[in-house]
């Protein structure tokens, strides 16, 4: 006969086991508990920015929004200012990341769009005219790009990438008579975003987007009939992305 863990003095293994487990459990539970207020804290972290960004967006999205402050975002947007410097390090850095969530999608869509045409003149001239089209639909969002290119980049550093290198493809292939990419993406970059403001300011004929595509055509060297037909073809369907969310389910912009 075996003989029993009572009269050993033994504890059994399965006494053993049930202890140790519920020695465990006070360390689990504590476990679980840090990572579900971690998760908490930054679920709350994403939605404070977002309403950060959101709060901008309206500002600059705004006639006057060239003058726009970090306390008229966090009134907007109903944070304090440390809660605005615990997410962005300053209004560069505030504008950066709203140009990024402003044009990132369109340009993508765009990119996407054009590179189905093989000759870098269609590309430039169709390009632009989605900008200029969309600025017509969409004023807020013209006003936002016009007021954010005064004091960083002109419509965002992916559009100002993207540019020169459609421009450098037109140099290389021949067909874009100018000395330098840097010049063409200015006289692009620089005539849409004036047009913009034309366009949000004052009443432009329809085809407004076309006559600026035109006679950017002809600063960069293309032909004047040329010039004319390219900017008149028929603009294809924006190709976009499937719509994705935010995973807080906020709609920034």
């Amino acid at each position: 006969m075996q003989p029993s863990a009572k009269g050993t003095g033994l504890r059994s293994p399965t006494s053993q086991a049930a202890r140790t487990s519920e020695s465990n459990h006070p360390l689990q539970a504590s476990n679980a508990d840090m990572l579900r207020r971690a998760e908490v804290g930054r679920r709350r972290r994403v939605r404070t920015r977002a309403k950060i960004v959101a709060a901008a967006f309206d500002l600059f999205g705004e006639e006057n929004g060239l003058y726009v402050r970090i306390e008229d975002i966090t009134d907007r947007a109903g944070v304090t200012r440390p809660t605005f410097y615990n997410h962005f390090a300053g209004m560069d850095d505030l504008r950066e990341a709203l140009t990024h969530e402003v044009t990132h999608d369109f340009m993508v869509a765009v990119t996407q769009t054009v590179n189905s045409l093989p000759d870098p003149r269609d590309r430039a001239a169709t390009a632009l005219r989605y900008y200029l089209h969309r600025a017509r639909e969409d004023r807020r969002w013209a006003w936002s790009m016009i007021n954010m290119s005064a004091n960083g980049v002109f419509l965002g550093s992916e559009t100002y990438r993207q540019a020169e290198q459609t421009i450098s493809e037109g140099i290389e292939a021949g067909v874009l008579t100018i000395p330098s990419s840097a010049l063409g993406r200015d006289i692009v970059l620089g005539s849409v975003l004036a047009a913009m403001t034309s366009i949000v300011k004052h009443e432009m004929p329809r085809d407004y987007p076309e006559q600026m595509a035109e006679f950017i055509l002809l600063g960069l060297g293309v032909p004047s009939a040329l010039a004319h037909r390219t900017a008149r073809i028929d603009l294809p369907l924006l190709r976009y992305a499937e719509d994705e969310r935010d995973e807080t389910g906020v709609d920034v912009l």
